[in-house]
């Protein structure tokens, strides 16, 4: 047994299920929860949860995951089984207006999140708990507790969030200021269904009744609304294990990442890895991670997990499976090579379907490309019908791609990307979607596995160019934070510049592989379930200039061979 875990929590006690408990909310209302502990006398830990994914559905997982089925498995929480008996108990809560909860449902909400604190107070006061709570789970169960701990809850001492959007506009609802229409409103419609179509709950006969997708829609810039809808990172200063995935782009991994550089907590780990959305969560290495956390801070067992580097990321070398574990001591790394790809429309990289190459020498000439702002589908120019959000991500080839030439050797590109553009429009604003691609010698793509399992590319970016308005105080050099308060409108035919945030990403690109950068007016390959409603009124023509004073280029974080 490894050194880390010769001090860990080990299985000894059995499971006791109290279900359908009522705790009481401070507005009088009555949540009702499933406890799992052990069955023995004295106080435990307690890990709490709460959702509209309903406690009592059982998740049956794929047959793959380390963590077999068993009957009280439920999705992205932790096991009953493997945690109850090492001495924690776990709080299910059904959130207010879902599953056996009455009330009005409004996922991710100032409102969700009091309930959440009075649901982490009632644990630490009942005789079976120590008194001391953690939170942990994946995606809505890490969204809300970036959510619950701005509001400190006294017992609440140390978190997990696995995989979870942390700021609601800009993770979530509006990547760029385009609203992710794919996932959102398929996202609130398929829980919907759940309620009201799988098994009807009588005692949330409302659930989801809310006109949630609405105030989305209608709160399309960054205000008010989103008050409670986004970590306080100066507010959120107690220990948590921050857990991303690079596959997250669309939904999580911006948010892990702006958690651990930016929240006020004074003990904090990143840990950075990749596949489907709930594999590794319930790995026996992830389980190792997570318990290693918790039994530290929640049970003062030395584990040595604070004494290693609080960063561990798995570097990517291109094909699901293909990974290595690394330890750093700071996002992002030191080390990093901040390097600029100019984008030549001038140079041909050798692919007939690519416009221009990425260079390392700045273009002294002024040049240009064009490309229509539309994509054609069957239908026509479809702007306005239902199928121009229905095919997002499915149309023929858009927009304008540059290519490196073929790598002399391996070059790995590891932590948060930026393309800067100097562009135009013949309209009043243009949407900017950017795909980084791994291409091997024969040219095909060497995709990643994606949350869902399906098939991704390397990292994604994007950006409509009226929001291209930037947070000076929170704005970095290879970080852009958009303010997304106000549109500025482009004047057709003037070029601006724009910076677009890609998310982080990691990979080792082989010798003989190219790097492949696509900028379309929508969503481009393995973009779904994560894909956007597109700017409708931009019919006309855009415009990317490169060389001289209009320089356009991909900033990429290379890591210097070791």
């Amino acid at each position: 047994m490894a050194k880390s875990q010769q001090r860990l929590s080990s299985p000894r006690y059995d499971l006791i299920i109290e279900k359908d408990v009522e705790i009481p909310m401070r507005d009088g209302a009555r949540l009702k929860a499933d406890i799992y502990r052990p069955q023995a006398g004295g106080r435990f830990p307690v890990i709490a949860n709460l959702s509209c994914y309903m406690k009592d559905k059982l998740w049956v997982p794929p047959p793959d995951l380390e963590e077999k089925p068993n009957p009280t498995m439920n999705w992205e929480t932790p096991n009953p089984l493997w945690w109850v008996p090492r001495g924690y108990a776990l709080l299910r809560i059904d959130g207010r207006g879902s599953g056996k909860s009455p009330g009005l449902t409004d996922p991710w909400s100032a409102s969700e999140s009091r309930d959440y604190y009075d649901g982490i107070e009632w644990a630490a006061r009942q005789p079976w708990s120590t008194g001391r709570v953690g939170t942990s789970g994946v995606s809505y169960f890490a969204m809300v507790q970036w959510l619950v701990a701005n509001l400190k809850p006294p017992s609440l001492k140390a978190m997990i969030p696995w995989e979870g959007a942390a700021d609601m506009y800009r993770d979530f609802g509006y990547h760029g200021g385009i609203f992710s229409f794919g996932f959102v409103t398929n996202w609130y419609n398929n829980h919907m269904a759940h309620h009201l179509l799988g098994k009807p709950q009588a005692t949330a006969p409302d659930a989801f009744s809310k006109p949630w997708v609405w105030e989305y829609m209608r709160y399309n810039l960054d205000s008010d609304w989103y008050h409670g809808r986004r970590a306080a990172w100066d507010q959120i200063d107690i220990p948590f294990y921050s857990a991303g995935n690079w596959s997250g782009m669309g939904l999580h991994l911006r948010g892990n990442i702006e958690g651990y550089t930016r929240a006020a907590s004074r003990h904090k780990k990143l840990r950075i890895h990749a596949g489907t959305h709930y594999h590794p969560f319930y790995s026996e290495e992830g389980r190792l991670d997570q318990l290693r956390f918790f039994d530290y801070w929640l049970k003062g067992i030395d584990t040595g997990i604070m004494r290693e580097p609080p960063v561990k990321l798995l570097i990517r070398k291109g094909g699901h499976g293909n990974y290595a574990w690394r330890e750093e001591n700071e996002w992002p790394l030191a080390r990093t090579q901040w390097t600029k790809f100019y984008l030549r429309p001038d140079a041909k990289s050798g692919d007939a379907e690519s416009e221009g190459a990425l260079a390392t020498a700045a273009p002294k000439k002024a040049t240009s490309v064009s490309y229509p702002a539309s994509g054609m589908t069957k239908a026509g120019v479809a702007s306005a019908s239902w199928t121009s959000t229905a095919l997002a991500g499915s149309m023929p080839r858009m927009g304008v791609s540059f290519e490196t030439p073929p790598l002399n050797e391996d070059m790995e590109v590891t932590g948060p990307v930026v393309l800067v553009l100097w562009v135009a429009s013949t309209t009043e604003d243009m949407d900017i979607f950017a795909t980084l691609r791994n291409l091997d010698v024969d040219g095909k793509d060497v995709f990643e596995l994606g949350q869902q399992s399906q098939p991704v590319p390397v990292a994604k970016g994007w950006l409509r160019a009226s929001h291209a308005k930037l947070d000076p105080e929170l704005s970095l050099p290879y970080r852009p934070y958009h303010a997304h308060d106000e549109r500025q409108w482009l004047k057709p035919g003037v070029p601006v510049r724009v910076e677009v945030e890609i998310w982080a990403t990691s990979m080792v690109f082989k010798k003989g592989h190219r790097i492949r950068l696509d900028i379309q007016p929508r969503d481009g390959i393995g973009s779904a379930p994560y894909t956007h409603y597109s700017a409708d009124y931009n019919t006309g023509t855009n415009t990317v200039f490169a060389g001289g004073s209009r320089a356009s280029y991909l900033l990429l974080p290379v890591i210097p061979a070791a």
